[in-house]
C-alpha cells in the first residue's frame, strides 16, 4: 500500500511538472531568446542535412525557416538540434526544442500518450523496401529469410514485423539506433534489405557507394503521414506551426511565389489580399500573435509549398520524387489548406 501511495504521489508530481511545461507560452519564449530551436534529422539528404560548412538545408529545414520567418520576418533566426529517432521525442518533451520537424509519423500513441500535437501533414509517405539488384527479387513478398536493416525506435520497425507476420514470411532484423549506422551496415552488405519511409529510401540511395546497384521495390506497406509536432498545452504555438504549413499550401494555390509575392500584394482578388495581410482591418496575423504580413514573410523566406518540395526533393533536386499525394487537392493530390478568413 505504501509503495502504491508513493508511486501515485511521484506520478502526480511528474504530471504537474509536465502540465506546467506544456502551458508555457512558447511564442513568448521564442521571441525572448530570439530564435526558434528546431529538432531535425541528423542527416537525410533532401530533408535535413548540413553541408561541409555546417549550413543546413532540406524540406524540413525550410519548415523551420518558415516558422522563424513568420515570427521574426527573418528565416535565419533558427537553430537546429540534430536528433536520432530515439532522441527526438525526449528533446521535444523536455523543451530542448520548440518544434520537431524531423520526418516524423503522426500516430495515435504519439498524439496522446507522448503528449504531442500533430495537425498538418506536410508529406504523405509510406514505408518501402530497398534491395540490391543482384538479389533478383521484384516484390517484397519474395523476401522471406532476408536480413533487414531497420532503425530502432520507429514505426518502421513495428510495420516491418507486422508485414512479415501477416504474410507468413520470416526475416532477420538487423537493428541500429542511429541512421548513419543503418546506412553503413546496408552499404557494407550486412543485410539484404533496407526498410524505411519510401522518401527516405530515395534519399539514402544517393549516399550509397554504388547507388545504381540498388532498387526500390513497388510495395508500400504503411501510411506514414509526416509533419511537424509540438508539445500539447500551447494552442497558440500549435496554431502558428499549423498555419505556416497551410500558408505554404495556400500560396501555391494562389500562384504566389518567392519571386512575385510583393507584386501579388497589389492583387484585386479579396482572398489574396486577405491572405497577404493587405485587406483593410485584416486580423490574419494578430489573431495568431503575429504581424499581418507573416504569410508574406514566410513566402519571401522559402517560397510556396511547391517551391519547397521541388527544390529539396522534387523535380529540381537529385531525388526527383514525384508529387503524388503531395500535389494540391486541385491537381490530383490531397494537400489542402483551410480557408484563410
Amino acid at each position: 500500500m505504501a509503495r502504491r501511495i508513493l508511486t501515485a504521489l511521484v506520478g502526480a508530481a511528474v504530471m504537474g511538472i509536465g502540465a506546467h511545461a506544456a502551458s508555457a507560452a512558447t511564442l513568448d519564449d521564442v521571441k525572448a531568446k530570439g530564435f526558434v530551436q528546431c529538432g531535425v534529422n541528423t542527416g537525410l539528404a533532401g530533408f535535413a542535412a548540413p553541408d561541409a560548412s555546417g549550413n543546413w538545408s532540406g524540406f524540413d529545414i525550410d519548415y523551420c525557416k518558415a516558422i522563424a520567418a513568420a515570427i521574426f520576418a527573418d528565416g535565419s533566426k533558427v537553430k537546429y538540434t540534430p536528433t536520432s529517432a530515439k532522441e527526438r521525442f525526449p528533446a521535444l518533451q523536455s523543451g530542448e526544442v520548440d518544434v520537431l520537424a524531423r520526418n516524423t509519423t503522426w500516430t495515435i500513441n504519439r498524439d496522446t500518450a507522448l503528449g504531442f500535437n500533430f495537425r498538418p501533414v506536410n508529406y504523405y509517405d509510406g514505408q518501402g523496401f530497398m534491395v540490391r539488384k543482384g538479389l533478383n527479387v521484384k516484390s517484397a513478398l519474395e523476401l522471406s529469410g532476408a536480413a533487414v536493416c531497420v532503425q530502432t525506435g520507429t514505426t518502421t520497425e513495428l510495420n516491418l514485423a507486422d508485414y512479415f507476420k501477416s504474410n507468413n514470411l520470416q526475416y532477420n532484423p538487423v537493428v541500429f539506433e542511429k541512421l548513419d549506422e543503418v546506412n553503413a551496415a546496408y552499404d557494407a552488405g550486412r543485410c539484404d534489405v533496407y526498410t524505411t519511409d519510401q522518401s527516405g529510401l530515395y534519399s539514402l540511395r544517393l549516399t550509397l557507394s554504388k547507388p545504381d546497384d540498388h532498387m526500390i521495390l513497388p510495395e508500400i506497406i504503411s501510411k506514414e503521414p509526416l509533419g511537424p509536432a509540438v508539445r500539447q498545452g500551447d494552442d497558440q504555438w500549435f496554431d502558428i506551426v499549423s498555419w505556416v504549413h497551410y500558408a505554404l499550401i495556400q500560396a501555391e494555390e494562389f500562384g504566389v511565389t518567392q519571386a512575385n509575392v510583393e507584386e501579388m500584394k497589389k492583387s484585386t482578388n479579396p482572398d489574396v489580399q486577405r491572405f497577404l495581410g493587405v485587406e483593410a482591418d485584416s486580423k490574419i496575423g494578430t489573431d495568431l500573435g503575429l504581424t499581418n504580413e507573416w504569410a508574406v514573410n514566410v513566402i519571401k523566406a522559402v517560397g510556396n509549398y511547391g517551391e519547397v518540395f521541388d527544390r529539396n526533393i522534387g523535380a529540381g533536386s537529385p531525388l526527383k520524387i514525384e508529387r503524388g499525394l503531395n500535389a494540391l487537392w486541385s491537381k490530383g493530390g490531397i494537400q489542402y489548406a483551410p480557408p484563410v478568413r
